[in-house]
C-alpha cells in the first residue's frame, strides 16, 4: 500500500467532507434547518427513502459530530427530539449555498 504524506492526513477537507458529506447527512441538516425540531418520524417521512436503520445511525453521527442536538423528554413512551445546534447552524449557509448551486446546475448532472 502506498505511504501518504503527513499532510494528507490533516488536510481539513477530507475532514469536513467526511463528517456530513455522505448521502444523507446534508439532506438531514437541510431538514432540520427549514423545518425547526423534529421527531425521529418526522425526519423519516421527510425522508421516504432511507432506512431506519440508516437514518438512525446517520443522526447519532451528526450527533457524535455536535451538528445535531438530540433531547430526549422523560415520557412513557420515551419522546426524542432532534435540533440542530449552534454548530450545525453555523453549517447551513454553506450547504444552502452548496444547494443553490446544485439546483442551477441540476440538469447537467442527471444522467
Amino acid at each position: 500500500m502506498k505511504e501518504l504524506p503527513i499532510e494528507y492526513s490533516h488536510c481539513p477537507i477530507r475532514h469536513v467532507v467526511d463528517r456530513f458529506g455522505d448521502k444523507w447527512s446534508m439532506l438531514i441538516l437541510y431538514i432540520l434547518d427549514t423545518k425547526g425540531t423534529l421527531r425521529f418520524s418526522e425526519i423519516q417521512k421527510e425522508m421516504i427513502d432511507i432506512s431506519q436503520k440508516m437514518l438512525s445511525s446517520t443522526l447519532k453521527r451528526l450527533e457524535a459530530d455536535k451538528l445535531v442536538h438530540r433531547k430526549v423528554y422523560p415520557e412513557v413512551p420515551p419522546r426524542v427530539e432532534y435540533s440542530l445546534t449552534e454548530v450545525g447552524h453555523s453549517l447551513m449557509p454553506h450547504i444552502l449555498s452548496l444547494t443553490s448551486w446544485a439546483k442551477d446546475h441540476f440538469e447537467m448532472f442527471q444522467r
